[in-house]
């Protein structure tokens, strides 16, 4: 292939002086506390909320600083219990005469903790007042039920609260007592029927298997605390303060700052003692290592997960393996008899992955470069080979893609041992699975995303698009797909979804693959090449072009990019120029520091490089 590049295949109340969900209290009031929302879980001593004791007198409440001099005393006073100084939230409290939350949200909150859902369900929605007959209440008061947000659907709560008792019913094997639960209290919601089958497939389930098909890790697991979250979503939050409040507040102006910072770029989160600002010259703008030993264009290139090795292939037949810490070649991989279009790195960065179009997979040893296995299932009549392949989670197996035969899209396990062919009837042009190992999004050329549950192998849905793609990545948080379109433009999209969150426009692309990528310190970046021998760099949050770099031969295509995992301050590019660019900031002394490296470690390679021709 002499042509440039490689062508890819056709709620918050104000308080005004009255607490708001909150009140004074006259007398010490005994409530429940748990490990929730920064209390400790103590029933047995049903101790004092916050250590609330009678207010002392107090001014007329006053805005502080513009906010509800409520809510923040509130936040604080939960904030110092997150912390763990139970001391100062406790004086606090007593000072101010607020208390985090009412002693019926506490009650609640322990109720459900504790599996009491008779109780639970009382104290959320309210009960009929006691008879006049005498007795106390167990609900102390409370059965007004707790305030809700506005459009809450009451049925969904019960629902969620008497699945919760179902399940356990279910793993405590008293069948008789779910199954009335599933007729006499699930089936009378009229939630989604599939919901209840579902639920109802589960009375046959051993418990292993339940937690599994239910999602579900046990009444002694953390599945009461989420249970809890969920709820808490639809209470008032002047009434139930969400857990970590004002961490979660400091997150947001973190976060906003961030996405007003253009060259945010560090390794550690930005202190909260000024507002935050990156220097653009601690951006990676300049080239420092310009590399020239592949043999003809540059088609694919991947960092190791732990930065030390960077792997490059493409129009040639072999691929190469370099030391970053000095950039001379660690192996050169010579088996495959045909471009190799493709490559990845296993978790442990012990094996590295090739796919060739000479219709063969290999994996390598990494250490000592020896290929240690073959994939040549795909072979087929006509041109074309493997596109793709990537790692699970654990290691332990694989996938590749290829655009014909009967094994497009296949799951290997590293012996060579096929554990799963999806049998897809479209051709496969990349593939990636999440990092939390629940899905794998594939893209064909035929202009079709397609999403598996990774575990079940299962579909859960797909979507066609007007626009060809060329290359798809996950986020490290599982919840975004970075799409690389044919139009000249890459789109970044919910998973659980399908949204469009953001564009990112400027390149060029419309003949051949590029492959672009998450760049940055927190994959706040996104980078990708272009046919006009450029590099793109874009803020990911608010789709700002940050940056366009030149430095390869023009004309011709900047095929891939890759950012080091390690090093934020360090990409590299690779081109129809056949050169892999190495990038850094513009006071980067890498020179000086690669020159020793190699002078103290004459051993690492023989090879040449053609180090500070950029």
């Amino acid at each position: 292939m002499t042509a440039q590049g490689m062508r890819f295949q056709q709620d918050a109340s104000t308080s005004n002086g009255t607490p708001n969900g909150s009140k004074h209290l006259e007398h010490h009031t005994q409530t429940y506390s748990n490990g929730t929302n920064g209390h400790t879980d103590t029933p047995e001593k049903l101790p004092q909320k916050n250590g609330i004791h009678p207010p002392t007198a107090r001014a007329t409440p006053q805005s502080f600083y513009g906010h509800d001099r409520e809510e923040v005393t509130r936040l604080i006073i939960q904030a110092l219990d997150d912390l763990g100084y139970q001391e100062a939230a406790n004086t606090l409290s007593r000072e101010s005469g607020y208390e985090v939350e009412s002693p019926g949200v506490a009650l609640f909150r322990h109720a459900v903790l504790q599996g009491d859902w008779s109780e639970a369900e009382a104290l959320l929605f309210g009960s009929e007042p006691p008879d006049e007959g005498g007795g106390v209440s167990i609900h102390n008061g409370h059965h007004q039920g707790l305030k809700f947000v506005e459009g809450v659907d009451q049925d969904q709560l019960r629902f969620l609260l008497r699945k919760q008792k179902y399940l356990e019913l279910l793993e405590s094997k008293d069948l008789g007592r779910a199954l009335m639960v599933l007729r006499q209290e699930l089936t009378p919601l009229q939630q989604e029927r599939s919901q209840l089958q579902q639920l109802s497939s589960m009375l046959v389930n051993t418990p292993d298997g339940l937690k599994k098909e239910a999602q579900w890790d046990g009444a002694t697991g953390q599945s009461r605390h989420i249970l809890l979250q969920e709820l808490s979503k639809s209470i008032s939050p002047s009434v139930m303060i969400p857990e970590h409040r004002l961490a979660d507040l400091l997150d947001q102006v973190k976060k906003n700052q961030i996405s007003h910072c253009l060259y945010h770029n560090p390794s550690r989160s930005p202190s909260l003692f000024a507002d935050h600002v990156c220097d653009r010259s601690q951006f990676p703008l300049r080239t420092v290592l310009e590399l020239g030993q592949n043999a003809g264009e540059v088609w694919a290139m991947e960092f190791s997960h732990d930065g030390k090795m960077l792997a490059t292939s493409g129009q040639a037949t072999d691929v190469l393996i370099y030391d970053t810490n000095t950039f001379q070649v660690l192996h050169r991989l010579i088996e495959h008899t045909d471009h190799v279009a493709y490559l990845a790195w296993s978790p442990d960065d012990r094996k590295l992955i090739t796919c060739s179009h000479d219709k063969t997979a290999r994996v390598w040893d990494a250490p000592s470069g020896q290929c240690i296995l073959k994939i040549d299932h795909h072979n087929h009549p006509g041109p074309g080979g493997l596109t793709a392949a990537v790692w699970s989670p654990d290691g332990q197996s694989f996938v590749t893609g290829s655009l014909h035969g009967n094994h497009r899209l296949c799951l290997w396990g590293i012996d060579g041992e096929q554990l799963h062919n999806w049998e897809v009837d479209y051709r496969v042009q990349d593939c990636a699975i999440s990092p939390n190992g629940k899905r794998m999004v594939v893209i064909s050329s035929e202009s079709q995303i397609i999403v598996y549950d990774y575990e079940t192998y299962a579909e859960e849905y797909s979507i066609l698009l007007k626009s060809q793609m060329t290359c798809v990545n996950i986020s490290q948080d599982s919840q975004h797909m970075l799409i690389n379109m044919a139009n000249s433009e890459i789109q970044l999209i919910k998973i659980d979804n399908a949204e469009i969150v953001k564009r990112y426009m400027g390149q060029q692309q419309g003949q051949f693959v590029i492959r672009s990528t998450f760049g940055g310190a927190d994959q706040n970046l996104i980078i990708s090449g272009s046919e006009d021998a450029r590099v793109y760099i874009w803020h990911k949050e608010n789709g700002t072009l940050i940056e366009t770099l030149e430095g390869h031969q023009s004309p011709g295509c900047v095929n891939v990019v890759a950012w080091n995992p390690t090093d934020p301050c360090m990409f590299a590019s690779g081109g129809d120029d056949h050169k892999v660019r190495i990038w850094s900031k513009e006071n980067n002394d890498f020179q000086t520091k690669r020159r020793n490296r190699i002078s103290t470690n004459p051993s690492t390679s023989s090879f040449r490089d053609n180090a500070g021709r950029g």
